[in-house]
């Protein structure tokens, strides 16, 4: 997979040299119901996965497909409206194939969120949880195998960068947008937790559950990208009080919460350095 890594790296920095001067040193991950949050950019370039080189296609609705290049508060921005899961058959090298290429093209900063289902009593559906840690349930490792490049075991003790989400408390707070904080626990889905695992979840100390995030996050540290992941809380399942979920409602559930959503990562944008 290097030489397509490599090929896919050179097709989209040529065609940032050519929109934006220059390759992003931050990228975004929007998933489920959160691809609108790129209307915020600026002087955007739209590719669809369709034409990047050895990209995979997302199938799942709510994640347009598409790689955005643009601007936002004058920062030059890489963003991905929709991922890749391992629930739609892709396999971990392929799920994380987007952050072994944004590591060849300079990223350095990578917000990556998602939609989530809430186990502790703490949340409600709307509350945006800023991840402090996660749970990684995933079957398989996404550093199994060959290691091109970083350690064969990394740290992962501060997955989560302490000094972004440092900064994202700071705009909330400036902004008045409500913020919770707490674990997430990724798993391979797409089945919803029963009551049951729900419960086993919680008592392990996760807070929010979904099917993501986690394997990305695993390799943009292993890569060297500082990352901040924020979830949108779309359903509950706590203990004694379950509720039945779709993927609408999941959907419906986050652009509700589209306006703050879109308030804070424009105001965090806005607090980065230009780099």
């Amino acid at each position: 997979m290097w030489n397509e890594i490599l090929e896919t790296a050179d097709f989209l920095s040529r065609k940032a040299a050519a929109h934006l001067g220059r390759c992003p040193q931050v990228a975004l991950i929007l998933g489920s119901g959160l691809g609108p949050l790129a209307d915020e950019m600026d002087d955007t370039l739209a590719i669809p996965y369709r034409e990047v080189p050895h990209f995979p296609l997302s199938t799942v609705e709510g994640h347009s497909g598409n790689l955005l290049l643009g601007r936002l508060g004058g920062q030059p921005l890489l963003a991905m409206q929709g991922r890749f899961h391992y629930y739609e058959g892709y396999t971990m090298q392929q799920v994380t194939y987007p952050i072994r290429v944004m590591r060849e093209l300079g990223v350095k900063i990578l917000l990556v969120s998602n939609a989530a289902g809430g186990v502790s009593p703490d949340l409600q559906v709307g509350d945006i949880m800023l991840i402090a840690d996660h749970i990684n349930f995933f079957p398989e490792h996404p550093l199994r195998g060959r290691n091109p490049y970083g350690d064969r075991f990394p740290d992962m003790s501060r997955a989560y960068d302490p000094q972004l989400r440092d900064l994202c408390r700071s705009v909330a707070r400036e902004r008045g947008i409500g913020l919770r904080e707490g674990v997430y626990l990724g798993t391979q889905g797409p089945s919803y937790e029963t009551p049951a695992e729900s419960r086993m979840f919680h008592r392990w100390g996760a807070d929010a559950v979904g099917m993501s995030t986690v394997p990305e996050v695993i390799v943009a540290r292993h890569c060297g990208i500082r990352v901040l992941g924020l979830s949108v809380i779309t359903n509950l399942c706590i203990d004694g009080q379950p509720q039945a979920a779709s993927h609408e409602e999941v959907q419906q559930a986050a652009r509700r919460t589209e306006p703050q959503m879109k308030e804070l990562v424009r105001g965090l944008i806005s607090r980065l350095p230009i780099i």
